[in-house]
């Protein structure tokens, strides 16, 4: 026996438990499919990580009702402060001087996915399938999936769903993309990001760092309680190597490569890795199939673009679900709708994907020449309001129609 579903979201984490939310209210009968439960140690997604919001997501999370239950757990980046270690290049943004409350929001994942998922518990629209996992996917006239509940042994066997449309929402990994087959294109950056949180001896302000090393970014974040998120980028020999450092080695290297621009650091909480690629789907739709967030695009963590853009994609896609939901007969994984999809999210997608990817390759190149262009680069910018009014809008996106969503219009 099978199952019937309108939509089926495959992967709760931010981007499809924030999809779910999106279409909640819509009148349709929705699926959403995790392996891990949201407030579980294993959650990937909600783990003691924290993100980076733009003011665009912002607005995104407060029309969607969200944001009243994430706001007590966010953290305001009042000012932006980049620089080159060891050149004389430096840029400051300021959210006062581009009529902001601020450029943007720090925010724990495990408070973004509390909220999400708190919402989606009242849903009498989206039925969640948690813990199970997808084993098979056929494709027809409705795609459906196979999938296995409960985690083996103990499972609770099989059921199957279909639908008119299929989101696959499952990381950067994808196996439901894979399965209707859309490969990625990955490029290793050799570096792996380790994650933690520093006290500072001076209090941050509320000012977000992104320092550039020769041996790859450091990033610290601004937290309510007067700490900060830090991102340390290291080649993988060097990141396993400090996984084993005692806490006074681990924050002599901080040290050493930030400086002293917030006093000595003092304390280190848990340290966890995470290796950095870049993985591009090579398409953003198949048959009856749409592909959003990670599964889509996988990007390094400088400038903190990921989610943001992994939530443009949702509120794209609600968008057109929506309209399409006003119209008899809707067939939501159509042709032309997937097709009107993937133009939408074309040049932001490539637009941020050629940013942050840039910004990389840029920051990494040693020669001395590109090292002194960039520094020059970083003043002018420091000294043209227009280009810090520019970067300022990325927050809704880096071209092209701007969804609803971002705009604090409803879809209902």
């Amino acid at each position: 026996m099978s199952e019937a579903f309108d939509i089926a979201i495959v992967g709760g984490g931010m981007v499809g438990a924030s999809l779910a939310v999106a279409l909640d209210g819509l009148g349709l009968r929705i699926a959403l499919i995790e392996a891990v439960p949201h407030d579980s140690a294993a959650q990937p997604s909600f783990d003691e990580r924290t993100t980076a919001l733009s003011n665009g997501s912002r607005r995104i999370l407060e029309t969607l009702g969200v944001w009243d239950d994430v706001a007590p757990a966010a953290t305001p980046i009042v000012k932006i402060h980049v620089s080159d270690q060891g050149r004389f290049g430096f840029a400051r943004v300021d959210a006062a001087e581009q009529g902001l409350a601020a450029m943007g929001f720090v925010v724990p994942n495990r408070a973004l996915g509390a909220a999400l998922w708190s919402r989606l518990a009242d849903s009498r629209n989206v039925q969640s399938f948690c813990p199970a996992k997808v084993l098979r996917v056929t494709r027809g006239e409705r795609a459906g999936l196979v999938i296995e509940h409960g985690v083996p042994p103990q499972g609770g066997g099989e059921s199957i769903l279909e639908a008119q449309l299929i989101v696959a929402a499952d990381g950067a990994h994808s196996a439901v993309r894979e399965a209707f087959g859309v490969t990625a294109e990955v490029r290793d950056y050799e570096q792996t990001a380790v994650i933690t949180t520093v006290l500072t001896q001076r209090f941050h302000e509320y000012v977000a760092y992104e320092r550039f090393t020769p041996n790859g970014p450091i990033a610290l974040l601004p937290l309510s309680d007067g700490r900060c998120t830090l991102v340390l980028t290291l080649a993988p020999a060097m990141a396993k190597a400090a996984m084993a450092w005692s806490d006074a080695e681990f924050l002599a290297e901080v040290q050493r490569r930030f400086g002293f621009r917030l006093g000595r650091f003092l304390k280190v909480g848990q340290r966890t890795p995470y290796p950095l690629s870049l993985s591009r789907a090579l398409a953003t739709s198949a048959d009856r199939c749409v592909i959003v967030g990670n599964a889509a695009q996988g990007l390094h963590p400088v400038a903190g673009m990921g989610f943001n853009l992994g939530l443009r994609d949702v509120a794209s896609l609600a968008e057109l679900i929506a309209e399409r939901r006003a119209t008899e007969p809707a067939d939501l994984g159509s042709a032309a709708m997937l097709a009107e999809y993937d133009a939408w999210r074309a040049a932001d997608r490539g637009g941020i994907i050629a940013f942050t990817d840039g910004l990389v390759r840029l920051f990494a190149n040693p020669l001395g020449s590109v090292r002194v262009l960039r520094n020059m680069g970083l003043l002018a910018f420091d000294a043209l309001p227009a280009a810090k009014t520019a970067l300022s809008r990325l927050s809704t996106g880096a071209a092209g129609r701007i969804p609803k969503l971002a705009r604090g219009v409803a879809l209902r």
